[in-house]
């Protein structure tokens, strides 16, 4: 009989992680050499056991057979992976750890959803704001008047800040500097493109990035035309799903999966060119999201082999010139879900090594998580603080001048670290750097 997690028996304490609508298989593939464990962060700071891969595995393993129950233990070794899988990139077995992970989190969401508040919390940030574009837009002006009054600032001097409940002042912490309503304007439906033109793409310009990172996406349209690309944009889109999926809410991540397809679908692009990790690697899994529903699967086969990394397409063919120099030291960081999610890892360094001027130096561990980890730091603050200690001992040791990397989540995370060390280092998306080298704004 198993222990169930409040302490009664029962005859299965732990359901098949198939009804939570993602499926264990691969777990068998684990052959529990031990491989992964010197790629874990979890594992390098700890040195326990269950808080590695393989036994992250195990405990996978025996919860789908009902060996053991769903305790406090089990949830929190689980909960406290990143799902950067640096493990994928090591392993000689190949076990899909990523599609592991997800299951066993949302089965932990969907058997212990948490107090009223946990509930509220989630629905209002995955069921509300990802999933309608203008509610999001209000929370960012909201916030940006939170910003723009003073208050925040006040918030923060006065200690206030700390006394927030749960993890908000996590939250608070890492709340970038939002742009105006004019510099968080959309992209046009349709940006021609420069010289001769080789073809149509498709640009997400997503949910948070849209409202926070929305220079980004004008620079990503921009180096894309230069290079002879015509960009549409639509208008309808809206969040990707990689957050809810990151985060156990399995079923939205479906629902805004098909949203997303169909939207793009329409633009009868040749490429869908995403300019935010996770989102890519999130979309590019599709196909196995979207595998049992007849109606969507070879839908969602063919999306997912569309979707390109900003760095990964541009890296297709040398860029176009002409590039202006740009005299600066940086270095590189790969974010998760560029080098282990979607295993591009020499094409952001192909990209800088073009641009005239610009030298850039190794970085130690460029490919370990900062501790971001789509909601990973504000999940788990206590690790992701560590991790990010980590990276920025490691960023001030390279001298650079800025960090360049290609995810959102990475940006806001490393620059708060370097801000709280007092550092003078910037962060930079790649596409600012190609961006100014084509004589655009750099913002």
């Amino acid at each position: 009989m198993a222990q169930t997690a409040s302490g009664s028996s029962a005859p299965t304490a732990f359901l098949p992680l198939e009804l939570s609508g993602l499926s264990v298989e691969g777990v068998n593939q684990c052959v529990h050499c031990g491989l992964c464990l010197a790629y874990c962060p979890t594992f390098a700071e700890l040195g326990t056991e269950m808080d590695s891969p393989r036994g992250r595995i195990f405990l996978i393993k025996s919860l789908a057979e009902g060996r053991i129950g769903l305790s406090d233990s089990a949830a929190d070794h689980l909960s406290l992976c990143l799902d950067c899988r640096a493990c994928e990139t090591v392993c000689p077995a190949g076990v899909p750890y990523g599609r592991l992970i997800e299951a066993a989190k949302a089965e932990i969401e969907h058997r212990r959803p948490g107090g009223l508040a946990r509930r509220a919390f989630r629905w209002a940030n995955f069921g509300l704001l990802l999933g309608h574009p203008r509610l999001l837009a209000l929370a960012a002006s909201l916030l940006r008047l939170y910003q723009a009054s003073g208050l925040q600032r006040l918030m923060r001097a006065s200690g206030v800040v700390r006394w927030l409940p749960g993890t908000l002042p996590a939250w608070e912490a890492l709340l970038p500097l939002l742009p105006s309503r004019s510099d968080s304007r959309p992209l046009p439906p349709s940006t021609p493109a420069h010289g001769e033109r080789r073809g149509r793409v498709a640009v997400l310009t997503g949910c948070v990035q849209s409202v926070v990172f929305g220079a980004h996406n004008r620079a990503t349209a921009r180096v894309l035309a230069r290079n002879g690309w015509e960009v549409a944009a639509p208008a309808d889109q809206g969040c990707c799903g990689a957050l809810n999926a990151h985060g156990g809410d399995h079923a939205r991540a479906v629902e805004l999966a098909r949203r997303t397809i169909a939207t793009f679908e329409a633009t009868g692009a040749q490429a869908v060119v995403v300019n935010t990790s996770g989102c890519g690697a999130h979309m590019k899994g599709y196909a196995t999201l979207l595998a049992g529903d007849p109606a969507w699967a070879e839908r969602a086969r063919r999306f997912a082999a569309m979707v390109r990394d900003i760095s990964e397409f541009l890296a297709l063919a040398p860029l176009r010139g002409p590039l202006l120099p740009i005299p600066m030291t940086v270095t590189y960081h790969d974010p998760c879900h560029v080098v282990h999610g979607q295993k591009i890892r020499t094409q952001p360094r192909q990209l800088l090594a073009q641009v005239p001027g610009l030298k850039v130096v190794a970085l130690s561990e460029s490919d370990w998580c900062c501790g971001s980890a789509g909601i990973y730091n504000l999940t788990q603050p206590e690790m992701a603080a560590r991790l990010l200690a980590r990276k920025v001992r490691h960023v001030q040791a390279t001298g650079a001048e800025a960090v360049v990397t290609a995810n959102p989540g990475c940006i806001l995370q490393i620059q708060t670290g370097l801000r709280d060390t007092g550092s003078p280092v910037s962060v930079l998306h790649i596409v600012e750097i190609l961006d100014r080298a084509y004589g655009g704004h750099g913002t």
